[in-house]
């Protein structure tokens, strides 16, 4: 799934991300008009598969002034994905780490100024191959290349203090004439090379426990973390992984994470808020959640999905519980209304001066308030000629007396009991909406 808007901007895709990040590198600052830029091109640089993390590889690289005018100075810049770090210095280089920012991962910079003129279609070659060395956390890595004659900026997501290298300078030697393959082998003032390590990551899955009663709310979180050791770089501007939540029976969803695509009403699939994930790092999915019957203890799952992880060779924490103690069935039994029936035998057993039969409805709410309607039945006395309330067993009231001739004080012990019962209604609808 693609990675939420408010999480990233839409910044680059395709050819226009590898252009864009090229300029971030080089933080080149536009000519004048009457002065326009040197056309210089970068050698397109081979894969690196297989690379061992902890042990180093170099990769040769070749330009081409691909102008009609000699270039005096130029500045090579080349940079590496988290995973990957210049292996050497050298002195004509400073060194340093732009940060992440918005879908752009951070990168490892060497910048590095070389005074030597460059000739017209001529092509040169480093000196010797650029050292780089692949970290304990190298995986899915890049290497980038640029060329230009202004020196380069941090771009927008700043960077560490540079740090000038020790080394033997960095120098080009000439190679030759450019071909017209030469030409073609140079296209652009940048080039770009993935770099694969032979390394694991193990993607882990973490679920939640908690407790509540009907009606109330409880906040379970499922994470997802990466415990490395690699680092994982997925597809620029799509979450690295995807996680699918189920909500455990019994309850329902207040407020769902901001950032899951909602898949059915007890069903939701999360994805990560950046295009990578850092050893140690990951995300966190909290979930609102009612509980709505007292169904024990009851259980939703958290698993993986999307692209598969061949990367990820331990399956056990690939799958997570979310589990909600909800409380049994009886801890909530005094609310259903056979507790409101016992509160009407107290109405009916008001004639005989007892109000004892409708306490016993007072084991619930809703039981007590009708045994209460019970008590104004013994009080009036004069509802003993068919004027005892009764209810239906919908919970509605019904009829309470066909005699017309009743006396005002019998109406009035009517309409008390009439109340009464109406309130037991309502209560006891919203007992059957809480289980």
């Amino acid at each position: 799934m693609r990675i939420p808007p408010s999480r990233s901007h839409t910044l680059r895709g395709g050819t226009a991300a590898v252009a864009a990040a090229a300029l971030v590198a080089l933080g080149a600052v536009p000519a004048l008009a009457a002065d326009p830029e040197p056309d210089l091109g970068v050698g397109t640089i081979r894969p690196v598969k297989g690379v061992q993390p902890g042990s180093s590889f170099s990769t040769p690289l070749t330009f081409l002034n691909k102008g009609t005018a000699e270039v005096a100075a130029v500045w090579v810049t080349y940079a590496v994905s988290p995973g990957l770090k210049a292996d050497e210095t050298h002195k004509n280089c400073t060194y340093y780490t732009i940060g992440s920012y918005d879908e752009m991962p951070a990168s490892n910079v060497a910048s590095c100024k070389i005074d030597q003129p460059l000739k017209p279609g001529v092509v040169y070659g480093t000196a010797k191959p650029v050292s780089v060395k692949a970290l304990d956390s190298a995986f899915r890595d890049n290497l980038r290349v640029t060329i230009g004659v202004n020196e380069p900026g941090s771009g927008d997501g700043g960077s560490t203090e540079p740090v000038p290298g020790t080394g033997d300078p960095l120098t080009l030697v000439e190679k030759g004439p450019a071909t017209d393959a030469d030409r073609t082998n140079h296209p652009e003032a940048y080039a770009r090379a993935d770099v694969t390590a032979a390394n694991t990551a193990d993607f882990a899955l973490t679920g939640d426990e908690k407790q509540g009663k009907v009606g109330e709310k409880v906040t379970a979180t499922v994470k997802f973390a990466n415990k490395g050791p690699a680092r994982v770089q997925g597809a620029l501007d799509e979450s690295v992984t995807t996680v699918d939540i189920h909500i455990p029976k019994g309850t329902s969803v207040v407020k769902p994470y901001a950032f899951c695509e909602v898949i059915t009403k007890t069903h939701y699939r999360c994805g990560t808020s950046q295009s990578w994930v850092d050893v140690n790092r990951g995300e966190s999915y909290p979930f609102v959640l009612r509980i709505d019957k007292a169904v024990g203890r009851t259980t939703g799952e958290a698993s993986f999905s999307g692209q598969e992880r061949p990367f990820d060779r331990n399956a056990e924490n690939d799958t997570a519980q979310i589990v909600i103690d909800t409380g049994k069935e009886s801890d909530t039994a005094g609310s259903s209304g056979s507790a409101g029936s016992s509160g009407s035998a107290g109405s009916s057993g008001g004639t005989g001066g007892s109000s004892s039969t409708g306490s016993s409805g007072s084991t619930s709410s809703t039981g007590g308030t009708t045994g209460a309607s019970g008590g104004s039945a013994d009080t009036g006395g004069s509802t003993t000629g068919g004027a005892t309330p009764q209810t239906t067993s919908g919970g509605n009231l019904a009829a309470t007396g066909s005699d017309s001739t009743l006396p005002l004080a019998g109406m009035a012990a009517a309409t008390v009991a009439a109340g009464a019962g109406i309130v037991w209604a309502v209560r006891r609808r919203s007992a059957a909406r809480g289980n």
